[in-house]
């Protein structure tokens, strides 16, 4: 019996790690989580964000491109619960930027997980562990003209 108690202890030390290095990638739809009632709560409304390679007005001035990386506690929160939450952290990071910078808007915003640059206009990439969720952006700091 004793020997049986030392197997499972080690069997359980050995795959450990594995629980705990979760890391399941997501593609989530930006539309989605802008329509949730927290994004129009918090979001600066005097900051437009546009996603990918969608159209926008004449750039007046480009201020410059400016990566965000965001992590939020996902324990006990469903994958997208955390995914929506850090994206807001990271879009708030980069309106925040944008006002400090003087300007107006963020453009070409794209998923820039671990470097890794994913572009589109309806989709942001989240990386949710068992307790820690992670959203990376970068996007352009612009002043758009009027």
């Amino acid at each position: 019996m004793k020997i049986i108690t030392i197997i499972l202890a080690f069997t359980l030390v050995l795959m450990a790690p594995q629980a705990y290095s979760r890391d399941t990638k997501h593609m989530m739809s930006i539309q989605e989580a802008l329509a949730s009632p927290n994004f129009k709560a918090k979001l600066d409304p005097s900051i437009s964000l546009y996603f990918g390679d969608q159209t926008h007005p004449k750039v007046e001035r480009t201020i410059g491109t400016y990566p965000t990386n965001k992590k939020t506690n996902a324990f006990n929160k469903t994958d997208e619960e955390a995914c929506q939450w850090v994206f807001l952290s990271t879009l708030i990071a980069l309106t925040e930027r944008a006002k400090k910078e003087g300007g107006d808007a963020v453009i070409n915003i794209v998923s820039y997980y671990k470097k890794d640059t994913f572009s589109s206009n309806t989709e942001f990439e989240c990386h949710a562990g068992s307790f820690v969720s992670g959203v990376a952006l970068s996007g352009e700091v612009v002043k758009l003209a009027k």
